[in-house]
């Protein structure tokens, strides 16, 4: 597509979003998505498309680049002061995927509660009734109390899940304790650990919150909680919580996070059997590709049409960008 502006995507897309990128640009995927094959291939660039981190290197080489476009909420893929530096933009999806991950929270939290991962393994392993007395020792959702740390758009819909359908007591910490319905109860953090059931961490990674769950939060949760990651691996302490589900101090985990992703053959979260660990998937389901993908159209089309994204990420960027590809402000 000679003249066209260069879309570059870190990961394939879904295929109604890949033919409504293909009728904007020059729409390039990358053929893995490994730091090697993103920095090779995205030379060019005009627009990123970001599943996978972005290297501050393709930022200071593209002096073509226009804007790093997030499939999806998150930041910590992409480069932000780089970013911003160059004058390049930055947009995200948030909330597309929020229904998915919070599907995935309730499915997990469900599952833990009755020992899910212990029956499938003794079923398979040992039989019938080595698998069903676990049965025994399983606990319902309803009514129970689930802490919500970091109250966004996903940790809103795990708690309305949770609410209304299992009519369990919702707790939260955020930053923005003033946007809570009345039926959610905004509490400290130690209250947050010590009154929770089942702890959803549905937070950004942030200075404030890497490593929060570390072994002295934990110490401070109920003894048999379960805990749900759906956040990054960065905001708990592995290894402490790795520890705490080999004594029994947590009755089970969810993880779809990890520090180093993929997953290493030799965590020791492979080796526990109250563990539930899916490969950072919590919010993919081909609605919500779908979804993500629709808002990374809308938000490409209206930044090579000239205009401002509608969810921008570095709005203080916006003169720079004009200066940089000599735009009138």
């Amino acid at each position: 597509m000679a003249g066209s502006k260069v879309i570059f995507s870190t990961h394939a897309l879904h295929p109604d979003v890949t033919r409504d990128l293909q009728s904007l640009g020059d729409y390039r995927v990358s053929s893995a998505p490994t730091p090697d094959a993103i920095l090779k291939e995205s030379a060019g660039a005009e627009i990123i498309v970001v599943r996978a981190k972005i290297s501050p290197e393709i930022i200071a080489r593209e002096r073509g680049l226009m804007a790093c476009v997030r499939h999806g909420a998150g930041l910590d893929m992409i480069p932000m002061d780089a970013a911003s530096q160059a004058g390049v933009l930055v947009a995200n999806v948030p909330g597309a995927n929020a229904t998915t991950v919070a599907e995935h929270v309730i499915w997990s939290a469900l599952a833990l509660l009755r020992k899910y991962p212990q029956v499938s393994c003794d079923l398979r392993a040992s039989g019938w009734e080595p698998a069903r007395v676990h049965s025994n020792h399983g606990h319902e959702l309803s009514g129970r109390t689930i802490g919500i740390l970091g109250a966004g758009n996903i940790g809103r819909r795990v708690a309305e899940m949770a609410r209304h359908g299992f009519g369990c007591n919702v707790i939260a910490l955020t930053r923005t304790p003033t946007t809570l319905p009345e039926w959610i109860e905004h509490v400290p953090f130690d209250q947050l650990l010590a009154r929770s059931d089942i702890l959803a961490l549905t937070c950004p990674l942030t200075s404030e919150t890497q490593g929060i769950i570390d072994r002295a939060a934990i110490a401070k949760m109920k003894q048999g909680a379960v805990l749900i990651n759906v956040s990054r691996g960065q905001v708990t302490d592995e290894m402490a919580l790795a520890e705490a589900l080999a004594s029994g101090k947590l009755r089970g985990a969810a993880v779809d996070v990890f520090c180093q992703q993929p997953l290493p053959p030799d965590h020791p979260f492979l080796a526990l059997h109250n563990v539930i660990l899916t490969p950072h998937m919590a919010g993919i389901t081909e609605e919500s590709m779908l979804r993500m993908g629709q808002g990374v159209v809308a938000e490409t089309r209206r930044i090579l049409s000239g205009k401002k994204p509608r969810n921008f990420c570095n709005p203080e960027v916006w003169e720079r960008h004009r200066k940089r590809f000599g735009l009138p402000s």
